[in-house]
């Protein structure tokens, strides 16, 4: 048992100090202390901590669990009593402030991930036809990812056919500070999606530019932070969004979603082979629901055999690079459930043959270095 600290002593204040920088805002990932987010703390003379903390924006949706994380963290602190927290709002001055620290000087808009310092691998998810699983395989992917403790985001860029919240579990509505967005985070997925935006199922009918501008505003306008990993779940084919993908975010390399049968292949051909006329990278392929595993063991290929590997074949002689078959993923109707109840297979039920394939194919793009090349390091000879 920890002995007792005078409350008056330089040492509690110094602790209290140190399980305030343990305290981290759920939607910015970072501490509070170094958010700004901590107006002032003090310390009575019989232990009781007396907090107020710096909201973004009045309506904060997640101000409870700042509330309840800073509670916490500060009770654990030996020789403090009793918590306070007074919840206030940052002023204009004060969200500038934090949009500069977050953005870099002047709170600058742009694209971050083109940026030259940038080391976050873009992964475009796209396939020829619709309902080969692609948004499944995005979401498990990303969370496969992140439990491995790397920071990992989400673009919805299915305009039309949005999924990626119900599958995440997402009700909460990002939070805007300004002309600043803040995605809403799940299983340490940032995720932002224009269902976020829309009321009910509530049907979205835009033309082309209009989808370019919502893709860009995503990409410029919320904050993702420095990410490891960024996935983009493409609508099937190759129409304006997979266009708008390429020019607003030309090093994104492309992950083609098929699944075994013949013509299925065909078509996820088209949405690979864009890759010649915009100048991107294939990152590989995968098939999904390749086979149904039978209760003496055997396999039961419903869709056929063989497309992910000739797809992988096609598209590196299209390309002239080797284009890997990353994985098969087996029908599982486990996956299907994790879905409809927003839990990804590959952290509900991990053990299982759709989760442990999923997971090999994370590994794979894990694997996978940040890229320094052309990047100045600022190392001189001497």
């Amino acid at each position: 048992m920890s002995s007792p600290v005078d409350p008056t002593s330089e040492a509690l204040n110094e602790a209290v100090q140190a399980a305030l920088a343990t305290v981290i805002d759920p939607e910015l990932r970072k501490p509070i202390t170094e958010l700004g987010m901590v107006d002032s703390v003090s310390v009575s003379a019989d232990g009781r901590v007396s907090l107020a903390v710096l909201l973004t924006i009045a309506g904060c949706p997640l101000k409870d669990t700042i509330t309840a994380d800073a509670g916490k963290a500060l009770s654990a602190v030996p020789g403090v009593t009793a918590v306070d927290v007074e919840l206030k709002v940052m002023d204009q001055a004060q969200r500038d402030a934090l949009k500069e620290q977050l953005r870099g000087p002047g709170g600058q808009r742009g694209i971050p991930f083109n940026e030259a310092g940038s080391l976050t691998k873009v992964f475009a998810v796209a396939s020829g036809k619709g309902g080969v699983g692609k948004s499944s395989v995005t979401v498990n992917l990303a969370c496969a990812l992140a439990a491995q403790g790397l920071r990992v985001g989400i673009v919805d860029a299915d305009v039309y056919g949005f999924s990626v919240p119900g599958l995440m579990g997402i009700t909460q509505a990002p939070t805007r500070v300004d002309d600043m967005i803040l995605p809403p985070v799940a299983y340490g997925v940032k995720v932002i999606s224009i269902g976020m935006f829309v009321t009910g199922n509530q049907p979205v009918a835009w033309r082309g530019p209009m989808l370019h501008r919502a893709l860009e505003q995503f990409l410029t306008d919320v904050y993702f932070g420095d990410l490891d990993a960024l996935f983009l779940d493409l609508p099937p084919g190759t129409g304006d969004i997979a266009i708008s993908v390429a020019q607003l975010l030309p090093k994104a390399e492309i992950l083609v979603v098929t699944t075994p049968q013949a013509a299925a292949a065909d078509v996820a051909e088209r949405a690979g082979a864009i890759a010649t006329q915009t100048g991107q990278k294939i990152a590989g392929v995968v098939e999904n629901m390749s086979y149904l595993e039978m209760p003496d063991g055997g396999r039961m290929e419903l869709f056929g055999s063989g497309g992910g590997a000739v797809l992988a074949s096609r598209l590196a002689g299209m390309v002239g690079t080797d284009v890997p078959l990353l994985g098969q993923i087996p029908l599982d109707i486990q996956l299907r459930e994790g879905g409809d109840a927003g839990v990804p297979i590959v952290l509900g039920q991990p053990a299982t043959p759709a989760a442990e394939a999923l997971a090999g194919i994370a590994g794979q793009l894990a694997a996978r270095p940040r890229g320094l090349a052309g990047m100045h390091l600022g190392v001189q000879p001497r």
